[in-house]
This record gives structure tokens, C-alpha cells and sequence, in this order.
């Protein structure tokens, strides 16, 4: 071949590759005039809607038209059309609407999904009103008086409803209070009376399942000092290996199976909700937890169901559905030697400090060794972050196979603050309460005695310098085999 005709050949091979990228720049950037713009279907009702909307809130319109709702012909009145008896009603350009979109109006069309959610852990998120997160956001933080915001206490507006969720207060021209609203909390109490915010995992207007079942998605609310469940995560192989496979991880498939859509990792989603081969979608996210790791101390999940009565999914059924998930990476020996693990940190978590330390304060609090207001004395912040923050971290630590936030997050930051802040604050509380005389002083001898059993317990001697020879002669065989393998 000439060289002339190699220079064509070459030239002509370039301009192909040239057009081949100009083309898929052009559909990548035009999907939806190109691909899904075609199938929408706008309502009658609707029409008017979409016209005005793509003029003032184009992007809503266009989150809108790359949905399913649009190719299903599911618009605007579908959804925010107000019904019979509804408190949040104002009329809009002649038609009577909602701003409020419930898990109800969803329910019309997703009724499964609905009755699972309502009976679930996310739905309940509200009920952190009137606990101790809600009195230091509404008293100790912020306040509910002078500096509040429509009565509302900005640091709970801003901070706590916005991921377990505010009560929906509608004002009378039917909008909703701007303290309560916008709000997408997980456990938020609608006007229609049903719980929780579907747009909370699936966003607003474009409904796409790629942003639930994406790890970033929970993070809005799973992370931070009290639950990193987020960063624990990012920590673990599971969150290593998504962010080294996303693109395989096939997000948007319908159904979404692990070890059969894709096989790169699990997500969020893939454990707590998605389907496999055995068991359906489900959306109460407790189906497949047998531990609750947030209180002062863990019990299984249907502990408190039992004692009330309730007939609910036992937590041994509730293991089994996941390490069915488990087992689409992993060989039964593995999940089983995994819960074992999981287990006794739980264990050691409860017995060694989360019981003793949970009897301790009850006493001193019942026995008015404590004043009545919370949070005035040191001992008290002691305790919650011994259980809120640090005793979370090393249980969840533990359940998400993040081990530095069981160790060093976790169980370090336990025994430091139970042994250097708590024990000795509580002998200071009580020593106080003794020289004072009266209840308090009975009370608090009472407390004494506990603590004194408590730190004479195995696990705890040797704090108080009580180890047996057997176990210093076990410590000091181990220091030296660390200096032979890391000194020669």
C-alpha cells in the first residue's frame, strides 16, 4: 500500500472514531429525547402541570420524565391530588392539592411495600419525641422558649427530624408549618395519619432504585458518633469492594438479586432488603436483624414484643433470613463462625459493662443519689456516651465486620470512659449523697456496694489490682513472646 493510501486509510479510521464518540455523547447526553421522552405519558389532569413546571422548576420536571412513574402515565394529580377529608388541602390553579406526599397516596399503587413499612423500625423513627436525644435537642442544646422556631426547638428542626421525623403540622391556608416541613424523616407522622417518607430512600420526582440501594443513600442518617453504620462500612471488605465494582454492582436491574444480577457486593439494601433467590423484596428493614444494638443494653429484636404479648417474626427466623443473603458470597461455615463472633462481642458488651453500668445509674437515679434534672452532673453525660456513642460504635462495629470501630471507636473508648469517668464519679456522687444523710445516703451506700461487687467480678479485677498469679503469669509469658518475635 502507498503511503498516500495508508494516510487515507488512517484518516478515514479517525473520523469514523470521531463520529463514534460525537454519537454516543449526543444519546448519553439526550436520553430522555432520544430513549424514554418518547414513552412518557402525561395525563390530561397533569398537562397543565408539566407545562407551568418545566418553565419554574425545570429540574422536577425532568427528574419526573427519567421515571417509570412517566412512562407509566403516573404524573402530578396522581400523587398530589388532595382527598376527601385531607387537612393539608389549598387550591392551586383551580385544582385542590397536597404538598405532602405519603407512604397512603403511595399505598394506591404499592400496597405491599406500604403494610411492610408501617410495621417496621423506620416507621416508629418519630418516637425518639420525648426521649433523652430529644431533651438535649430541645433543652440542653437548644430551646424550646425565646429562641425557639414556631415553637420548635431549631436544634430538633434542623438536626433530629430531619432523619427520624417531625409531626406534620398544617398551618390554615392548608400548607404545612415550615417548622415542621420540608422534611423527609424516616419516621415522619404525615397530616393523613400514616408514618414515614418514602422519598426518604427513593428521593422525590425521579423514584430511581439505583439511589435506595446505593450505600450513600442510608447515610444521610447511619453515621456519626452514636451510629456509624455508614462509615463502618466504608471500613469493612463489604464497602471496599463496592467502591472498587460499582459499575458491575447493575443498580438499576429489576429484580436485583445478589449472586444473580451481580455478584461485585452487598449494599444496605442487599442485606436488610433486597431480594434473593429465596425471599422477596421486603421493606420493614427489621426482618433480618436478630440483635437491637441501641439501647443501654442489646437484647434480641422481639425481646420487647414478647413481653408485651405481641406475636411478631422471632429473631431466630429473622437470622435465618440473613445469612440466606450471607450465604450468596459465603459458605455456611463462615456466616456461622461469623455470628458466633458477633455474638459473644454482644455479650461482652452487655455483661462487662452495659448491665452493671445501667443498674448503677438506675439506682442512684431512683434513689435520689442524682438531682432530678438530667444532664446537670457530670456522671450523667458519662453514662450516655458510654452507652449512646462508644457502646453503639463497638456493637455495630461488630455486626458490620469494622474492626476499628469495635476496637478502637468501640471497646477501647467503653472501658476508658466506664473506668476513668464513671466509677469514680460515681463514688464521688455517692460519698456526696453519704454526707448529706437522709434517702440519698441510704440509697447511695446501696450503690456503693454495688459497684464494689461489680469491680470484684472476674472481668473487672484488674482494676483493682486483683489479678490471679495464673492470669500475670499468662500476661507476662505473652510479653515476652511479643519480644522475641519482634526484637530479633
Amino acid at each position: 500500500m502507498s503511503l498516500n493510501a495508508k494516510r487515507i486509510v488512517i484518516a478515514l479510521l479517525s473520523f469514523a472514531f470521531l463520529a463514534a464518540l460525537l454519537l454516543v455523547g449526543y444519546i448519553e447526553g439526550n436520553k430522555r429525547i432520544l430513549g424514554k421522552k418518547a414513552e412518557i405519558k402525561v395525563p390530561v389532569a397533569s398537562e397543565n402541570c408539566v407545562a407551568c413546571h418545566k418553565i419554574k422548576t425545570p429540574s422536577l420536571v425532568s427528574q419526573w420524565e427519567d421515571s417509570k412513574h412517566a412512562v407509566k402515565g403516573v404524573s402530578c394529580m396522581e400523587c398530589h391530588t388532595a382527598e376527601e377529608g385531607d387537612t393539608d388541602v389549598f387550591e392551586h390553579e383551580g385544582k385542590k392539592i397536597a404538598i405532602v406526599v405519603s407512604p397512603k397516596d403511595c399505598s394506591k399503587c404499592h400496597q405491599k411495600e406500604f403494610t411492610e413499612f408501617q410495621k417496621s423500625h423506620h416507621a416508629s423513627g418519630a418516637k425518639i419525641l420525648g426521649s433523652l436525644d430529644n431533651v438535649l435537642a430541645e433543652v440542653v442544646e437548644g430551646d424550646m422558649g425565646r429562641l425557639a422556631f414556631h415553637g420548635e426547638s431549631p436544634a430538633a428542626v434542623s438536626g433530629c427530624k430531619q432523619c427520624h421525623g417531625s409531626v406534620v403540622k398544617i398551618m390554615e391556608n392548608g400548607k404545612p408549618d415550615p417548622a415542621t416541613w420540608p422534611n423527609t424523616g424516616i419516621g415522619r407522622i404525615n397530616p393523613d395519619g400514616s408514618l414515614g417518607a418514602c422519598s426518604a430512600c427513593h428521593s422525590r420526582h425521579n423514584f430511581t432504585p439505583e439511589v435506595a440501594r446505593n450505600p450513600e443513600n442510608c447515610g444521610k442518617c447511619h453515621l456519626g458518633p452514636d451510629h456509624p453504620q455508614k462509615e463502618i462500612y466504608e471500613e469493612s471488605k463489604h464497602g471496599v469492594a463496592f467502591r472498587s465494582f460499582k459499575e458491575y454492582m447493575n443498580l438499576n436491574a429489576q429484580p436485583w438479586r445478589v449472586g444473580i444480577e451481580y455478584t461485585a457486593a452487598p449494599t444496605c439494601a442487599t442485606c436488610h432488603m433486597s431480594a434473593t433467590e429465596e425471599q422477596a423484596v421486603t421493606h420493614d428493614v427489621g426482618d433480618r436483624i436478630s440483635w437491637t444494638l441501641r439501647p443501654p443494653v442489646s437484647e434480641k429484636i422481639d425481646a420487647k414484643a414478647k413481653r408485651d404479648g405481641k406475636e411478631v417474626l422471632s429473631w431466630e427466623q429473622r437470622r435465618k433470613n440473613m445469612q440466606n443473603v450471607c450465604q450468596k458470597c459465603h459458605s455456611p461455615e463462615y456466616v456461622n463462625g461469623f455470628y458466633q463472633q458477633f455474638d459473644s462481642a454482644i455479650n461482652l458488651y452487655n455483661e462487662k459493662f452495659g448491665i452493671p453500668s445501667t443498674k448503677i445509674y438506675k439506682m442512684m437515679r431512683e434513689g435520689k443519689v442524682l438531682t432530678a434534672t438530667e444532664f446537670d452532673e457530670e456522671v450523667e453525660w458519662s453514662y450516655y456516651y458510654l452507652w449512646h456513642h462508644e457502646g453503639r460504635r463497638a456493637r455495630h462495629g461488630a455486626a458490620m465486620m469494622g474492626p476499628d470501630y469495635t476496637q478502637w471507636h468501640g471497646f477501647f473508648e467503653v472501658a476508658e470512659r466506664f473506668y476513668t469517668e464513671f466509677v469514680p464519679q460515681t463514688k464521688e456522687a455517692c460519698e456526696e449523697a453519704v454526707k448529706h444523710g437522709g434517702e440519698p445516703a441510704i440509697a447511695a451506700k446501696n450503690v456503693l456496694k454495688e459497684l464494689d461487687d461489680v469491680l470484684n467480678r472476674e472481668e473487672h479485677k484488674w482494676y483493682l489490682g486483683k489479678l490471679s498469679d495464673e492470669e500475670k503469669a499468662k500476661r507476662k509469658a505473652a510479653a515476652e513472646e511479643f519480644k522475641k518475635r519482634y526484637t530479633n
